[in-house]
């Protein structure tokens, strides 16, 4: 199935479970179940409020973030939920860098735990660049049931191709 791409690095017996609640027609009441209702930060300014929150409890000792928003072409680009971005600009004769967090719009009608994973994710970038295990040590340590809500979150694309955004 090609709908089930954003799991194609998820261990088989869990790619079979994905596959028999959408034959079953299931995933949607899964979801539901799990997450019922939406969250309610849809401006950029509580967007930004919200990660900064997050950041000065986990990761105070990091450079500032100068600009959180919503980007509705992020999912078409690289396929990403959101991305974490240096700008460089020439101010005189100095280089200054100001870091950037942008997450995908379709997140603005998501369940809360869906957007903090985004939020964690992107903010373990000002730590760790790649993907590798301090990364993923650090997103725990922020949000301890991590790798379950990026699952759920990758379930949740799925969900909205077939179906359409169950929280509009």
């Amino acid at each position: 199935m090609k709908i089930l791409q954003t799991i194609n690095h998820y261990p088989t017996q869990i790619k079979e479970q994905v596959k028999k609640l959408i034959e079953t027609e299931k995933l949607t009441a899964y979801l539901l179940n799990r997450y019922p209702a939406r969250h309610d930060i849809i401006s950029e300014k509580a967007l930004y409020d919200y990660v900064q929150n997050y950041k000065k409890r986990y990761i105070k000792q990091s450079s500032v973030i100068s600009k959180v928003n919503y980007d509705a072409k992020l999912q078409l680009v690289k396929h990403a939920l959101g991305t974490h971005s240096y700008v460089s600009r020439v101010q005189g004769n100095k280089l200054k860098a100001k870091q950037e967090i942008r997450i995908a719009t379709l997140f603005k009608k998501a369940p809360l735990p869906m957007l903090d994973m985004i939020v964690v994710h992107e903010l373990a970038h000002l730590k760790e660049k790649d993907h590798n295990k301090a990364f993923y040590k650090l997103c725990c340590y922020m949000l301890p049931d991590y790798h379950q809500l990026e699952l759920d979150t990758r379930l949740f694309l799925i969900n909205n191709e077939l179906n359409g955004n169950l929280y509009e």
